[in-house]
């Protein structure tokens, strides 16, 4: 469990939560999409030990010269200020599969490999953006391209909408993350993709899989015919705000608009992130919720 600061008024101040291990992926920077703003907030409130940045971190796909805001820039600023000291291992996705042709190389702390593998605290976790194992990308990459095309119209759209909303004090609302819940064939990926990954994960004897690609967060049990592998996925920094946090034997997700919400609530109360610890058997995600009522 990890508690965060309590609130103390319109002006707090925050001391920097310290993190063992901090995974991001998805963050899509150079794309209209990307809430860079928020992502700038959160990265200045922690304090990381090693940085596992899990794909799609730039958005090459997306690239526009004449698009880069400077919040954008901050952020990239702040990750390479962060490999100046500490350990960041940039895994490759398929938005910025460009940089594959690269890969491995290092330069100081900072790594840029297409996967990694870490023992943690005795067990085997498989880091991968996890794109390589989507059969859309496999067969149809234009597709895809064509498909991502599409979810950042929507996501402007989108963006749009929620701007309108916010104006007569109503709550922002998710586009994409409906149609995700509601159709079927996507509700089937997302699944299919988990099972993909847990099976793949056993066969090179990981116990922990840890990926990004489908934007959708969570923590949990995958069960196999051969056994059951613990599944961790990211999100991303357009739609959920969210990352992976380690800390004293524990991975919590930690997710942006809760913290938000709770950093505006009445004073004296505080945070607690829900995780998993290795006998974790919930197949639920793990999400940040505030906790009335505790000390």
């Amino acid at each position: 469990m990890v508690t965060m600061s309590t609130y103390a008024g319109p002006h707090f101040a925050l001391m920097k939560r310290k993190v063992e291990i901090l995974v991001l992926s998805d963050l899509h920077l150079g794309s209209y999409g990307c809430r860079a703003d928020d992502l700038l907030t959160y990265l200045r409130n922690i304090s990381p030990e090693k940085v596992v940045l899990n794909g799609d971190i730039i958005d090459i796909w997306a690239f526009n010269k004449k698009y880069f805001p400077k919040a954008h820039m901050r952020v990239v600023k702040k990750l390479l200020k962060w490999s100046a000291k500490l350990p960041v291992y940039y895994i490759t996705g398929n938005h910025d599969e460009a940089l594959r042709r690269y890969s491995p190389a290092r330069l100081g702390d900072l790594r840029l490999v297409d996967q990694l593998s870490l023992t943690i605290d005795g067990r085997r976790h498989w880091f991968l953006h996890g794109d390589i194992f989507d059969a859309t990308m496999k067969n149809a990459k234009w597709l895809a391209k064509l498909g991502g095309h599409g979810y950042d119209l929507l996501i402007r759209i989108n963006h749009l909408v929620n701007v309108t909303l916010a104006f007569f004090g109503r709550p922002r609302m998710s586009f994409s993350r409906r149609i995700k819940n509601r159709v079927k064939s996507a509700v089937n990926f997302i699944s299919d993709f988990e099972q993909t990954m847990a099976e793949i994960a056993l066969h090179g004897g990981h116990e922990v899989v840890v990926c990004g690609h489908i934007h959708q967060p969570r923590i949990g049990t995958v069960t196999t015919p051969n056994g059951a592998v613990e599944y961790l996925n990211s999100g991303d920094w357009i739609e959920n705000l969210s990352a992976l946090e380690y800390n004293k034997g524990r991975w919590s997700l930690y997710l942006h608009e809760a913290w938000t919400e709770h950093m505006s609530s009445p004073p004296h109360r505080k945070l607690r992130v829900h995780g998993s610890r290795p006998d974790d058997t919930s197949v639920e995600p793990a999400y940040v919720v505030p906790m009335h009522g505790r000390a």
